[in-house]
């Protein structure tokens, strides 16, 4: 698609070229700035458009997770323990017991 739209571009400014081409020899006319200065306007928009890449370089990469680390911690297990308050009365808790 690009390289269409470039030899387009590339076989219409040959062309506005040589017609400027013979009327160059007067003098150039309001007309011929006028259509220069689009041709300069679209070389240089071409030559910026080029320049700029919109893609990222390099392509993806995809890598495996890494393997899961297991630690050993401390052996926990809850016990039931009776606790009695300041007033008498017996509670059983639940209490968690690390070795």
């Amino acid at each position: 698609m690009r390289g269409i739209l470039l030899g387009g571009v590339v076989a219409s400014a040959l062309a506005l070229g040589t017609a400027l081409a013979a009327q160059a020899r007067d003098g150039i006319g309001p007309g011929g700035a006028a259509a220069l200065g689009v041709l300069g306007g679209l070389a240089v928009g071409g030559a910026i458009a080029a320049a700029n890449d919109p893609y990222y370089p390099g392509k993806p990469v995809y890598r495996a997770p890494p393997r899961p680390v297991y630690v050993e911690g401390p052996i926990c297990h809850f016990e039931r323990r009776e606790t009695i308050d300041p007033y008498g009365d017996i509670y059983i808790r639940r209490v968690r017991v690390c070795e």
